[in-house]
């Protein structure tokens, strides 16, 4: 073919043929994986999943078990609306404070500075 040649009406009929050709062509391979892929399950019928509908992860078919609510144990003084519980990753002002000295008990909730400083003197 003589792309060169061809009027860009041409050109643009092409392009709608080979566009319906290639989504025939999707759609029959998807189908053929799709009945493979239930083989391989050993399912006996195939259906249809909307993205909403997809099966829940290996592992996970049951539901999560409740947790009960973690209250933060630690709290920076310098800004009291920054707590962590202790779970998880610790947050990025209480690695620093360590990293220049400090005690993760400074920072504990509940205690006054009285006992914090005793217990920095232990």
């Amino acid at each position: 073919m003589n792309f060169d040649a061809m009027s860009v009406d041409e050109m643009w009929q092409l392009h709608e043929e080979i566009s319906r050709v290639l989504a025939v062509r999707l759609t029959s391979e998807k189908q053929a994986l799709e009945k493979r892929l239930a083989g391989l399950r050993g399912e006996k019928e195939i259906r249809r999943l909307e993205p909403a509908e997809q099966p829940p992860l290996k592992g996970s078919s049951h539901t999560r078990r409740k947790y009960p609510r973690v209250f933060p144990k630690y709290q920076n003084p310098s800004t009291p609306s920054e707590t962590w519980s202790g779970r998880g990753k610790q947050p990025r002002w209480l690695a620093a404070a360590l990293e220049n000295g400090h005690t993760i008990e400074e920072f504990v909730i509940g205690i006054s500075k009285t006992n914090r400083n005793r217990r920095r003197k232990k």
